[in-house]
């Protein structure tokens, strides 16, 4: 809940997300889903779309490095929620309920910096959205 610090966007680490990634495709393997290749794709997709909405936005220009990086990592909940479904059916009100909270907690974090780093002060809302979008899609890999 607190503030995000706009230098994140400083630094374009690839390491965390692309690992976040593979643990995705990991706990969503030892679940019983062969999905990496829909999750690598989504992401590079999502990060083009992100990339270019907030580019568009925006008065000043962000890298696509720095997208995939801060969408990245706040795939963290959502490689929680997969781990979660290793051991227990995520397919009902429990299921639904925990994806709909991670998904939030995912969209608001990434916005929250974007919405910091580029100064974009009152449009957190109009960036959570297409984010929450993009975090709904790995969270329905999750459940289903």
């Amino acid at each position: 809940m607190k503030p995000a610090d706009g230098s994140i966007m400083n630094e374009t680490d690839l390491t965390g997300p692309i690992l976040f990634c593979i643990a995705l495709g990991a706990t969503l393997l030892l679940a019983g889903k062969v999905q990496f290749g829909y999750v690598y794709g989504m992401s590079a997709i999502g990060c083009l779309g992100i990339h270019a909405l907030l580019n568009l936005m925006s008065s000043a220009g962000v890298s696509y490095g720095c997208v995939a990086s801060v969408l990245g990592y706040c795939l963290l909940p959502m490689v929680i929620l997969s781990s979660c479904a290793i051991f227990f059916s995520l397919q009902g009100t429990f299921g639904t309920l925990s994806a709909l909270i991670v998904i939030g907690w995912c969209s608001l974090s990434a916005s929250k910096i974007f919405i910091s780093a580029l100064d974009m002060e009152g449009q957190q809302l109009l960036i959570a959205y297409p984010c929450a979008l993009l975090y709904g899609l790995f969270a329905l890999l999750t459940v289903f």
